[in-house]
């Protein structure tokens, strides 16, 4: 209808925005029971904030060693704005983020949208692969503000885009330009996705078949094939392999000298790629006796910004 307003909201894992920010974010975190179950229920947020006290110094370390903060609220508002423009050549659009372990949490989001007076909203997952993870519990949180807030509002989730037609090109034409910074000389590719637990596949979450879709989409139109890792692990548990770390000490015993790392999982700079990829991969790499360079990250990039677009006009009602 022509006078519809439209409310988007991103969903994200978020991020601290200061170094003091960082133990409560990890509090928030390990509070989740939806990713990690500490104990029995009644010991969930105990137990959180024991391991979040342990865990901060190293992790306040790592933040500080790529500014002091995680960029992610920032590149994902920046998205929110690139994404308002475009869509507003198709209707009324207002766009905002939702974050589920720091603040703009889902209420804020909502209220913000309300004022607009907007009468739909859709939330597009900013993880293209589905995890129960990451994007079913962004959109477990979101629904029950919304229950809350506004529960007449027509809500509609896209909980994954894998083969995201825009998505899929702009990764493959940045692995193209990436290849082209080792001047001809023989790179392997390596995709590396954030790790899970295991039993979160043995339980059926989707992820990895998700990633594999995307590897497989881009790889039809790069014509080079690469190889998949996981990043990120932490805890006792049996995590997804090989890990980056253990394909980097694969590829040097196999004589490999130049790796192009391709962040698979991730749509935005954080963390993972700042620090793991750009800083700890980079030196192990080197210290093994191979060059690593990463692709670019997607984050503004305007073709990606149009396959958000596109998933929002597709599956709009």
């Amino acid at each position: 209808m022509p006078n519809d307003k439209n409310g988007v909201i991103l969903l994200n894992m978020g991020g601290p925005d200061t170094l003091d920010s960082v133990r409560p974010f990890l509090f928030n975190l390990f509070s989740d029971r939806e990713i990690i179950r500490l104990g029995p229920a009644f010991l969930q947020k105990f137990l959180a904030w024991i391991i979040s006290r342990r865990r901060a110094p190293k992790s306040r370390a790592i933040y500080s060693k790529i500014g002091g903060s995680s960029p992610l609220k920032e590149i994902s508002f920046q998205q929110a704005l690139a994404l308002q423009k475009t869509l507003r050549e198709d209707g009324d659009y207002i766009v905002t983020v939702a974050m589920r372990y720091w603040p703009p949490f889902a209420d804020e989001a909502i209220q913000e949208l309300l004022k607009a007076e907007v009468t739909h909203l859709t939330a597009v997952t900013l993880y293209p692969h589905y995890s129960k993870a990451t994007t079913g519990s962004s959109i477990a949180h979101l629904q029950k503000s919304l229950q809350r807030l506004a529960p007449d509002i027509p809500l509609t989730i896209i909980s994954s885009w894998p083969t995201e037609e825009s998505y899929i090109k702009v990764l493959a034409e940045n692995i193209t330009k990436g290849l082209q910074d080792f001047d001809s000389q023989a790179v392997e590719i390596v995709y590396s996705a954030h790790s899970l637990p295991v039993s979160f596949i043995q339980a059926g979450d989707p992820y990895v078949d998700h990633i594999k879709q995307t590897i497989a989409a881009i790889e039809t139109i790069t014509q080079q094939s690469g190889r998949l890792c996981y990043q990120s692990r932490s805890g006792p548990v049996e995590w997804l392999s090989p890990s980056t770390p253990e394909m980097l000490e694969i590829l040097a015993k196999e004589g490999c000298k130049n790796i192009l790392m391709v962040p698979i999982s991730f749509v935005s700079d954080h963390v993972e790629t700042l620090y793991e990829i750009n800083i700890l991969y980079r030196e192990q790499a080197a210290q093994l006796g191979m060059c690593l360079k990463p692709s670019a990250s997607l984050n503004t990039d305007p073709l990606f910004i149009q396959g958000l677009k596109s998933l929002v006009l597709q599956n709009k009602e």
